[in-house]
């Protein structure tokens, strides 16, 4: 039963919307119908019932009693009068219609009329439907005349009427069911023509929205829902852009490491010594890349939250620094730390990853010295990374932390302006921060704020 109704239920909108009131209106049109076909059947027998009561007060008229006889005078036309027409004077039967007998059912029928002594009216079911109505004789001392009427051309009428209405009833729900299809395909033409725009938008991440188009309420629900359904796949698709430059960005430095030691390590024959070096070198190039990815990707699936673990402070600067293999030269790394015990809220690699990008910039641009410095602060770590190179141009300060924009493009560095975006947004999934500090007039300064572990 439930495959049948689901095969033959409409599977688009307008369709269920045209079979409700399909069905809303059949409803109400057998309501009606049946209430208007009562109102006219009852209305029909009221009208056979006056005609029955008045052609008994006209044969009443003509019944007299004389002290104990009752009579009935002869009058013109009444063989009219005697149609259908019984006569009763007590319980004896004075007159009948000239077609019944006295043991038909329409004459035993009258009988128990007369016996009931009340006016009153019944319908009989011979071989078709008669109204039979009954009137004592005033004064005439048990007289009583009973009247009968054939009921098929009321009941004729009434069955007309109800083909009628049930014919008008069928128009009418058609016409509506046809009205409402048409009705309501125009009121959902919008949505379908937005459905259609919106699926084009979204496959060139347009700029286009429905928040321009003045529409209903409704349908200006339903294009605030959709321009910010758009709004959010333009930002996962910047996401998605921004994730591969990062990626990029943050896998330059290990691989340019592999492919160097792999350069210098085939430049001339090497001792078994300096081999295994390059591998060492290697892998750790190689583990620093697979890291560099699994934090990447982790962080991309949850920017809001980051796994859970705390980082040892100082043993990770430590570890990149020596990460960094050769720097440039006469530029010494230093790392201090004012608690050696100093432990930050966020798992190693996060750590690495937001560090780092901020300690490359440092050594891109200093002259001699890079200082890293750790310390407490309270409920969280700080972290900072300094230089004595030129310094952040007041100028682009404000731009810092925008993805691909560099003070000097043409600075010969090579960056892609992607490293400190990317650090500031790793620290800032896990509850932190990274700041340019611009109090240092030599240099450039920045600072890196994580919760405590």
């Amino acid at each position: 039963m439930r495959a049948f109704a689901s095969r033959w239920w409409p599977r688009t909108l307008r369709g269920r919307l045209s079979l409700v009131a399909l069905t809303t209106a059949t409803i109400l049109m057998v309501i009606l119908t049946v209430a208007f076909n009562t109102v006219v059947r009852r209305h029909l027998q009221h009208q056979a019932d006056d005609e029955l009561r008045t052609r008994a007060a006209a044969v009443a008229a003509t019944v007299v009693t004389d002290g104990s006889r009752v009579r009935v005078l002869e009058t013109p036309g009444e063989e009219l009068l005697d149609t259908n027409v019984w006569i009763y004077s007590g319980g004896r039967l004075l007159e009948k219609p000239s077609s019944a007998t006295a043991t038909s059912p329409l004459t035993r029928a009258a009988g128990r009329l007369v016996a009931r002594g009340a006016r009153t009216c019944v319908t009989v079911h011979s071989h078709d439907e008669v109204r039979m109505c009954s009137r004592p004789v005033p004064g005439g001392k048990g007289a009583a005349v009973v009247t009968a009427l054939d009921l098929s051309p009321y009941r004729g009428s009434a069955d007309t009427m109800l083909f009628a209405s049930l014919a008008l009833d069928a128009a009418m729900l058609a016409c509506t069911y046809a009205l409402t299809r048409l009705a309501v395909g125009r009121a959902l033409r919008p949505v379908r023509s937005m459905t259609e725009h919106a699926t084009q938008w979204s496959a060139v991440a347009s700029q286009e929205r429905f928040g321009a188009v003045t529409r209903p309420t409704e349908l200006a629900q339903l294009g605030g829902s959709l321009d910010a359904l758009l709004d959010r796949i333009r930002a996962l698709l910047r996401h998605e852009q921004q994730l591969t430059q990062e990626l990029s960005h943050e896998l330059r430095n290990p691989l340019a490491r592999i492919i160097a030691e792999l350069d210098w390590w085939g430049a001339r024959p090497r001792s078994d010594a300096d081999t295994k070096a390059t591998h060492a070198a290697i892998a750790d190039a190689a583990q620093s890349m697979r890291t560099i990815c699994d934090t990447l990707l982790d962080e991309a699936r949850d920017s809001a939250a980051t796994a859970p673990g705390t980082a040892d402070v100082l043993p990770v600067l430590h570890r990149l620094v020596d990460r960094l293999g050769p720097t440039k030269v006469g530029v010494e790394v230093v790392v201090t730390a004012c608690d050696a015990r100093l432990s930050a809220g966020v798992p190693d690699a996060l750590l690495e990853r937001i560090v780092s990008p901020l300690l490359d910039n440092a050594l891109r641009h200093a002259r001699t010295r890079v200082e890293i410095l750790a310390r407490a602060r309270p409920g969280s770590v700080r972290v900072e990374v300094g230089d004595d190179g030129p310094g952040v141009p007041a100028s682009f300060a404000a731009h810092l932390f925008q993805p691909g924009r560099r003070a000097d493009p043409e600075d010969g560095h090579g960056g892609a302006g992607l490293g400190l975006p990317l650090a500031r947004r790793l620290a800032r999934s896990a509850g932190g921060e990274v700041d340019h500090d611009g109090r240092h007039t030599s240099g450039a300064t920045f600072v890196v704020t994580l919760p405590t572990g």
